[in-house]
């Protein structure tokens, strides 16, 4: 039987298997629809290049699609949204470029079922939404390998182990590329001596042949980054840098060849592999900017219990979190998490709520009560009735709001790379354009050719490539010293440009604890008993009290106490030398049947032996030591300052006027919380965002920077862009005055950059500068910008 060819692929097989669509022919679904995408969009000059050239079929053998389809994986990997439709998070293996991106969108939007495709190119993360009655998911798996890419489900583990092996390959490319320029480095030694003072042609053949050998992996194996960045931005129609640079490099390389088989003029090898090196770190950079390898909803994912306690008459049993129903009974005891939400049926006690509510005091909960997925309790053993499936309960919704506010999240482009998307088509048309020029001028094709490629050569953007990372890197480094992370060199940039701050109150202006403001002794007595009293108690308030003591009587040895308890939502009671004391709430003093009259919206301690009340302990959350100087110098910087806080207004009003904050908003959710920042945006504020705790995470995401304080939740600090190590508005103030400075030299660089190639271009074109010149020129130029970054170093000292 005769064989046909597939109108995509190109590749033969019986007319009997493939499948007819109209006049063409295809091997298989997948060429079928990519053929019809490229005729759609108007690519279908394509096929006209490909000519005779067949796209082989994948050389690796990939899991069975079908695998995608079972039961086990749709537990697992699959959700389902309020509409019925499901969805996925699969990672795009084979992403190099948003190229890659578009094209994969494309191809799974032109499937019958598929509802959004939606693609992250910082970590090739795709969020696919479709009609599991219409499509399969492993029609969609097939749709992505056939137009050459592999998928699998998202996992965070595989991730990290996906990004160190890039991590590891530039690190192997950079390390050739370096090793390889400084040892011709040594060589142009010789050769730069000998241009001006002379040199045997025989010498300087073997000194071109070592550089030759030196040149060619630096060229084809480190750059081999540039060649593939180049060959896509070709093929979308684009003039990036990576072409300037391979077209550099390689006019570059092959007239230094020339130059060596036929010992004729000057070699240019140590300029090929210097434009690569340069260049190479500068794109390292980008790579160690992108985001996290384990993503911030994985993260959270890390924090939520895997399992709770079900009751079951008499008996308790360990479930998983996704089997818990509507109406099961749950136990929660104390120091654990709740995972679902519900109402509490016996027991009672505190929980804290302040990742969740930014409430700093711990919560009391009795029967009747409801607790709050993602709470803890404190010192309660409670049985709660479930109101919500964890699918619908709200850290899962938290979850699924932070999702939404990462997708809308600003990316801003590095300036650098907005000018030279007209930079280098510029530059390539300009040395066509001088070569053609200086070649019907009466010289030789060697002449023109070197004119033409000292235009190249001496406006390479290394200067421009420089501009931003060197500067951004010297700004990452300062920041580091003052115990400010910085987790991507963008965000330097993007925190430059603020003109918003948003500032959690509890734990972020606040030190988040409380803390002993005022002490009333009704009568003597020793201090060695409430402080072991206290020792034996984790609450914060009798920890509050304990540091307080420490701190104004200094250190002591505890006391010996006997019957040691701690009561649920009231305090701890014990005995020493046959005295009963007991220290805690006005709820336990009324056990004790001691009347209390005093009232203040701080929270008491109170302390009483025998019955008989002996002194009264006021607390609250006071602000961080230098909050008011910080809030000024945040000020100075133009700054709209504003607090958000989950707290009471009173509260919140005190904390503000201590501190210098005029614009408050008080008792807000986490979503009434990422609105606020929604609002800004549309505005036209750039918006920074400082919290620490579970309940800022939307606000965090939201944000165009997320600021975590060093002592915040682990979760918080994931989320954010920048964390503060030292946990102070100082370094707060400190984090913007390096951004500002270091996009100020970002700036400069760029000035310096221009001004450089304005000068140098046109010289180059009128047959001036030779390439030996011009790759020092080139050298020049990014010696001056790193020069000028570095500076920062020298101020900050």
């Amino acid at each position: 039987m005769s064989k046909v060819k597939c109108d995509h692929c190109h590749l033969e097989f019986s007319d009997s298997v493939m499948i007819h669509d109209g006049d063409h022919r295809f091997c298989c679904k997948g060429c079928q629809g990519i053929f019809h995408l490229l005729q759609d969009e108007g690519l279908e000059s394509f096929y006209a290049k490909m000519g005779d050239t067949t796209l082989a079929p994948p050389t690796e053998q990939f899991e069975a699609s079908t695998n995608f389809d079972t039961p086990a994986f749709a537990e697992r990997f699959i959700t389902m949204d309020k509409e019925g439709l499901k969805q996925v998070s699969l990672v795009i293996e084979g992403i190099h470029c948003a190229a890659c991106v578009w094209l994969n969108e494309k191809a799974l939007h032109k499937l019958p079922g598929v509802i959004e495709a939606h693609i992250n190119y910082t970590n090739n993360k795709a969020r696919i939404t479709w009609d599991g009655d219409t499509l399969k998911l492993s029609a969609i798996i097939d749709m992505i390998r056939a137009i050459g890419y592999n998928a699998f489900p998202y996992d965070a583990t595989f991730q990290e182990v996906r990004a160190n092996k890039e991590r590891k390959d530039y690190y192997l490319r950079m390390a050739v590329a370096t090793f390889a320029t400084m040892n011709m480095m040594w060589i142009a030694v010789a050769q730069y001596a000998g241009y001006f003072t002379g040199i045997a042609q025989d010498v300087k053949t073997i000194l071109n042949v070592a550089e030759w050998f030196l040149a060619t992996p630096v060229l084809f194996y480190s750059g081999w980054v540039f060649y593939r960045g180049a060959y896509y931005g070709l093929r979308n129609k684009a003039v990036t840098m990576d072409l300037l640079v391979v077209t550099g490099s390689s006019l570059a390389y092959l007239y230094s060849i020339y130059i060596t088989v036929f010992e004729k003029g000057e070699a240019y090898f140590d300029s090929v592999a210097m434009i690569v090196t340069f260049v190479l770190f500068g794109k390292f950079l980008e790579v160690l900017s992108r985001k996290n390898a384990a993503d911030t909803l994985d993260v959270m994912s890390k924090h939520i219990p895997s399992e709770v306690s079900i009751v079951e008459g008499e008996s308790v049993r360990e479930v998983n979190v996704s089997e818990v129903k509507v109406g099961d009974v749950i136990r929660i005891r104390s120091g654990e998490k709740a995972a679902i939400d519900g109402e509490v049926l016996s027991g009672e006690g505190s929980f804290d709520e302040s990742n969740l509510t930014g409430e700093s005091e711990p919560i009391f909960k009795r029967v009747g009560d409801l607790i709050i997925s993602g709470t803890t309790s404190i010192d309660a053993v409670v049985n709660y009735r479930a109101s919500k499936d964890f699918a619908n309960s709200t850290l899962s919704h938290l979850v699924n709001l932070l999702e939404n506010a990462m997708s809308k999240k600003p990316h801003i482009e590095q300036l650098a790379n907005r000018l030279s998307q007209h930079f280098s088509s510029t530059i390539l048309f300009l040395a066509i354009a001088t070569f053609w020029i200086w070649y019907f001028w009466p010289h030789s094709f060697d002449r023109s050719l070197m004119v033409g490629i000292s235009v190249i050569i001496i406006a390479c953007p290394c200067a421009l490539a420089l501009a931003t990372p060197v500067a951004t890197l010297v700004g990452l480094a300062l920041g580091a010293k003052r115990g400010i992370l910085f987790k991507s060199a963008a965000q330097i940039e993007t925190m430059a440009k603020a003109t918003m701050v948003v500032l959690d109150k509890t734990g972020t202006i606040t030190q988040g604890r409380p803390e002993v403001v005022y002490a009333t002794i009704h009568k003597g007595y020793d201090v060695k008993e409430l402080y072991s009293l206290v020792r034996a108690s984790k609450h914060p308030i009798s920890r509050g009290v304990a540091e307080y003591l420490e701190r104004s009587e200094g250190m002591f040895e505890q006391s010996s106490l006997d019957e040691v308890r701690e009561i649920s939502a009231r305090g701890v009671v014990a005995r020493s030398n046959t005295k009963m004391i007991a220290g805690g709430n006005a709820l336990l003093m009324d056990d004790l049947g001691i009347k209390i009259e005093s009232f203040s919206e701080q929270s008491l301690f109170y302390y009483a032996i025998e019955g008989e009340l002996i002194a009264t302990f006021e607390l609250r959350d006071l602000p961080k030591e230098r909050a008011l100087e910080s809030i000024e110098a945040l000020k100075q910087f133009g700054l709209r300052i504003v607090m958000l806080t989950g707290d009471h207004e009173s509260a919140a009003m005190r904390v503000a006027g201590e501190v210098g904050i005029t614009e408050v908003h008080a008792h807000l959710i986490p979503e009434q919380k990422a609105e606020f920042i929604a609002q800004a945006h549309n505005e036209g504020y750039g918006v920074v965002m400082a919290g620490d705790g579970v309940n800022d995470l939307l606000a965090l995401a939201r944000a165009d920077i997320g600021i975590a304080m060093g002592s915040g939740s682990d979760i918080a600090i994931e989320v954010s862009d920048v964390v503060l190590l030292n946990d102070s508005l100082t370094s707060l103030v400190e984090a913007f005055a390096i951004s500002r400075r270091t996009y100020g030299l970002i700036k400069q660089n760029l000035g310096i950059s221009l001004l450089y190639n304005s000068i140098t271009i046109p010289l180059a074109m009128m047959g001036y500068v030779i390439p030996l010149i011009a790759a020092i020129s080139m050298s020049f130029s990014s010696l001056l910008v790193v020069s000028n970054s570095m500076r920062s170093r020298w101020m900050y000292k």
